[in-house]
């Protein structure tokens, strides 16, 4: 107990608080909430009946300023003396909205014996108002005056204990329950068994409920709950089965937490399963249990039957709109995923989060850059997510000048946090738009990165043909001993091949299962093909791709296809474009690619040959189109596009510069 004393003291620095009846009436009030013109009911709880007519009218205060006339009423009555009236208007000051923990701290020092429910009330009262420091305070006090506790007291010590950094002061709370005697209580087990299953430590959680001799509902639900939460879909699935054998039903708490871990672990079997027995037992299925099915059949791939459970759902609120939406997106239907968007009758934050990651992830960055734009002009503010996604769009789009809007408006302008995937997402963006130095200047400055920022910052530096920096990036990533992945060395070959690195492309392909256990894929194939393609190594090339464990995919047989353009090898040309073309006969470019091929070395029977497929497979140039961004709209331009009403005039301009460009040229020669 000694040392739980020395702890608090250290760790505590609590500003007194005057005692003068002044502070009460001119100090701005501490609440939870702000205090708004239509208050909101004090949502008191007592089990007492209360029939005089003052405590009446305290269940029904609403502010503060009711709150000092009711009191003054019961201090010129004599009623303020009582222990329970004087509880009240404590536990009013402390836990309602519009309270005020400062004039519930003075007004409890003017208690002359507390009991334990104002204890309590004080400890809940800060807790509430987010300074643990003085919550846990008050329990040590408890602790120190030999005040008589309950079960609730450590309870909501616990939930103080919640609010710190550490586990010391919730472990220091458990010591002193195993010395008092509490531990067999089921409402402090359950207590200990939340906290900490809430910070993660889910073998302290487990031994907790493994001595508890008797276990409700809540004690389950908790367990299971703790599991599902961090990622532990297999072991909630196992004590949920437990929970079946006991005599313990399972609530709808319950059955949304192991919908939870269904939805991680994609077991939709058992997501179905639970759902049956649901109907089977004629469970009232509230909107909350709704809406948990409705993730888990999208989360588990099953659109049919989320799509069948939201018709039949006779309440529905924004994300039951959003998970349809969410789930039509990531599976390719973005006209599905639109028309929910469309038909969400209140949109937030979060359904236009889904619309703009669909279109992002789908391979439509323009549309997700409108989305953006109107999501801006209603009103809404993005979060960290949604500018993820536009973020990923302005690099496929290379949009650097919004992108820079972006990172200097909303990050510099601390507007959004700057989090670790944040920065990945603007190190990609600049990198995409070929603003390496402005990635490198956010990469150098990240107090802290993941993987993925190495990854990102790595493939930047390949696609900008720095394959130097690249390459010193990996080694300082080794030397601080982080653990490449496949996509590391997708990257990092992708900088050799750009960068002309042949040795050093081909050590650090023999060294990744080697050395990190990381089996080449097709991609780090078509990489080594590409490299050794570029370099004009075009037999290794072929003997590669020939060997390679698994079948070759496009990639490896486009780099081929490409290397043999710049060395002008016809005859391996039309071997890797015949091995193309089985894979995708109806990519035009392939054609186009071979034919011109065959042109720059004067192989007109073959040009022909080539032309004469296209036609009779039927396959046609795809036109060129370029895309710009005017006042915020984006205009597309195809190939002799005629369909803009200003074409005449733009094609002009075109005109007047193509005429300057060749006086230029003329000029230089001169």
């Amino acid at each position: 107990m000694k040392n739980l004393f020395v702890l608090v003291s250290r760790s505590l620095r609590l500003n007194l608080i005057s005692r003068s009846p002044l502070h009460l009436q001119y100090r701005k009030p501490l609440s939870s909430a702000s205090v708004s013109t239509k208050e909101l009911k004090w949502n008191s709880t007592t089990n007492v009946v209360i029939t005089n007519p003052t405590l009446v009218v305290m269940e029904s205060c609403s502010t503060m300023r009711q709150l000092r006339q009711i009191q003054a009423r019961m201090t010129r009555i004599g009623l303020i003396a009582h222990v329970f009236p004087v509880s009240r208007v404590l536990a009013f000051c402390a836990l309602a909205d519009a309270g005020d923990i400062r004039y519930a701290h003075v007004l409890f020092d003017q208690i002359e014996e507390p009991n334990t429910y104002m204890w309590n009330t004080m400890i809940r009262g800060y807790r509430k108002a987010q300074i643990p420091t003085v919550a846990f305070s008050f329990f040590v006090r408890m602790l120190r005056e030999h005040v008589e506790m309950d079960c609730r007291s450590f309870v909501f010590a616990l939930k103080a204990c919640e609010q710190f950094a550490g586990v010391l002061e919730g472990e220091s709370v458990h010591c002193v329950v195993r010395k008092m005697g509490f531990d067999s209580e089921l409402l402090v087990r359950n207590g200990f068994i939340h906290f900490y299953a809430d910070r993660g430590l889910l073998k302290h959680a487990r031994y907790v409920f493994d001595e508890s001799s008797y276990k409700d509902v809540v004690t389950w639900t908790t367990m299971i709950d703790g599991y599902a939460t961090h990622s532990c879909s297999d072991a909630a699935m196992d004590l949920f089965n437990l929970m079946l054998l006991s005599d313990v039903e399972p609530n709808e708490v319950t059955l949304i937490a192991l919908l939870s871990a269904c939805s991680q672990k994609g077991d939709l079997g058992m997501g179905k399963s639970i759902h049956e027995n649901i109907e089977k037992k004629n469970m009232r299925c509230s909107l909350s249990l709704h809406n948990a099915l409705l993730d888990m059949y999208i989360k588990c791939g099953s659109l049919m039957d989320a799509r069948e459970l939201f018709d039949r759902m006779e309440t529905r609120d924004v994300f039951s709109w959003t998970s349809l939406v969410n789930g039509y997106a990531k599976c390719g239907d973005l006209e599905s995923a639109r028309w929910f968007f469309d038909q969400t009758p209140q949109k937030n934050v979060v359904s236009w989060n889904a619309m703009i990651a669909g279109y992002s992830q789908n391979n439509k960055p323009t549309e997700s850059l409108k989305l953006f734009h109107e999501m801006i002009g209603a009103g809404l503010i993005p979060v960290e997510h949604t500018l993820v996604s536009v973020l990923s769009a302005c690099g496929q789009l290379s949009f650097l000048n919004l992108g820079y809007w972006i990172h200097q408006y909303f990050v510099n302008g601390k507007r959004v946090p700057l989090s670790v995937t944040l920065a990945n997402a603007i190190i990609d963006m600049y990198a995409k738009c070929g603003s390496i130095d402005a990635a490198a200047e956010v990469f150098s400055a990240m107090s802290e990165r993941n993987l993925i920022s190495w990854n990102s910052m790595i493939a930047g530096y390949a696609a900008n043909g720095r394959a130097k920096q690249a390459v010193n990036l990996f080694d300082q990533m080794r030397y601080m001993e982080l653990k490449p992945d496949d996509i590391t060395f997708v990257s990092l070959l992708t900088a050799c091949s750009h960068g002309g690195l042949v040795s050093e492309g081909q050590e650090y392909f023999e060294t990744m299962e080697r050395n990190y256990g990381i089996k080449p894929k097709r991609e780090h194939f078509a990489c080594m093909i590409d490299l050794l393609g570029r370099t004009g190594l075009l037999e290794e090339a072929y003997k590669l791709i020939t060997n390679m464990p698994m079948q070759p995919c496009e990639a490896s047989w486009g780099a081929l296809l490409n290397a043999c353009r710049m060395h002008g090898n016809v005859e391996l040309a039309r071997l890797s474009a015949c091995n193309l073309l089985s894979l995708d006969p109806e990519d035009s470019g392939i054609y186009v690619l071979l034919a011109n091929i065959c042109a720059n070395e004067r192989k007109w029977g073959d040009v022909k040959w080539v032309r004469s497929l296209m036609r009779d497979k039927g396959v046609k140039k795809n036109p060129g189109h370029s895309l710009i961004e005017i006042d915020g709209e984006f205009k597309e331009f195809l190939v002799a596009d005629e369909s803009h009403p200003q074409s005449e005039e733009i094609y002009k301009v075109l005109d007047e510069i193509f005429l300057l460009s060749k006086l230029e040229d003329c000029n230089c020669e001169l």
